[in-house]
């Protein structure tokens, strides 16, 4: 079994969606849709095969925001893509715990998206002004929110497939 499929057993073990993409056409090699509890232990997971976090960040869709994660490797080419739903209180598991680079791109994601970080050590305002801290300016308005279908996350297409655990 090569790296990948080693990875995509370990991944399957956890309750999440994992799907294998073309990573010509997505710019990565694996997605997973996460719930909430998942979280940590999948960061975990990927922490002690020596992924690295590339950058954490949101995107405002109906019904809920989305928080996006990438991950690569520093050993064998793969990059994956983590999708988790925020809560009823906009908020998610803080990542920096486990990755220390989460630090500086939860803050961000709060600033711009409203995104609270459960346990996360110092969650104060990076790029807004304290006087602007409650702005949220990624944020859409009303009509605005598209779902994940109308921006093409949900239809698997024929270049990408579910991995069966």
């Amino acid at each position: 079994m090569d790296t990948v499929q080693t990875l995509i057993h370990d991944l399957s073990g956890l309750p999440a969606v994992v799907r294998q993409v073309e990573y010509r056409t997505k710019g990565f090699h694996l997605e997973l849709e996460l719930a909430l509890p998942e979280l940590v232990a999948c960061t975990e997971l990927l922490r002690t095969r020596d992924f690295y976090l590339v950058f954490i960040s949101a995107v405002h869709l109906d019904p809920v925001i989305t928080v996006i994660y990438q991950f690569a490797s520093f050993q064998y080419p793969c990059r994956i893509m983590v999708r988790l739903p925020v809560d009823a209180e906009c908020s998610v598991p803080s990542i920096a715990p486990i990755f220390d680079g989460a630090n500086w791109h939860e803050r961000e994601t709060r600033d711009m998206f409203g995104v609270l970080f459960r346990g996360h050590p110092y969650l104060e305002p990076l790029l807004l002004a304290e006087e602007d801290a409650e702005l949220k300016p990624l944020l859409k308005r009303g009509g605005a929110l598209k779902t994940a279908e109308n921006i093409g996350w949900a239809a698997a297409s024929d270049q990408q497939r579910d991995v069966e655990p």
